[in-house]
């Protein structure tokens, strides 16, 4: 089968750009998901369900303009930053990210991604974990770091695609998992709802 259409449900420029190298021009359909009420809902799971418990709301939210399209892939993803059990999303505030960032310094956390998938009746997801380490960061490159505004609207308060990038001393696992989206992971999604990984390729 090909001429499949991959719908993201994220605002996420890294995940599109991610997804665009890699061959593939999603439409991006924003889910209307109020990520803080769900997550408060679901507490107290751990920072790895949680990612997919989001991911999942995501996809099913925009799913419904496509109910019955097989020919429709929507995908919802979802990053919690895991440090000591921790679940850390985007922390919004620049007081916020400054302490978030003094307590990653010079330590190691994980970095979880939920991915949701839905064609037609079919749906299937998954996390997807990588493991990061961090230099010890002075507070001037703390505090020059956040007044760029990047960390504000990231999971963790970093990026690996970013200004932050030389601050990550060690991954273990997927990067492009740290970028937002996983393209493994999408593939063996894909394979579960019965698609090839080229079928979502725009051009070849």
């Amino acid at each position: 089968m090909t001429g499949v259409t991959l719908v993201l449900a994220s605002a996420s420029p890294a995940r599109r750009k991610v997804l665009t190298e890699a061959g593939i021009t999603p439409i991006v359909q924003v889910s209307q998901v109020d990520e803080d009420a769900l997550s408060a809902q679901l507490q107290p799971i751990g920072p790895a369900e949680l990612a997919l418990a989001l991911a999942r709301a995501k996809a099913q939210d925009v799913a419904v303009h496509f109910v019955g399209r097989d020919d429709v892939v929507v995908v919802g993803c979802d990053s919690i930053f895991d440090l000591d059990g921790i679940a850390y999303g985007k922390p919004l505030t620049t007081e916020v990210a400054i302490e978030r960032i003094r307590s990653m310094s010079g330590r190691s956390g994980h970095l979880h991604t939920g991915h949701w998938a839905i064609r037609g009746n079919r749906s299937t997801g998954t996390t997807t974990t990588t493991g990061l380490s961090f230099a010890e960061l002075s507070d001037e490159e703390i505090t020059g770091y956040v007044a760029t505004g990047e960390p504000l609207n990231v999971a963790g308060a970093f990026t690996l695609d970013g200004r932050s990038a030389p601050f990550i001393r060690r991954i273990v696992g997927d990067p492009s998992n740290v970028i937002g989206i996983s393209m493994p992971t999408m593939r063996d999604l894909m394979r579960d709802l019965g698609l090839s990984w080229p079928d979502l390729w725009t051009s070849t």
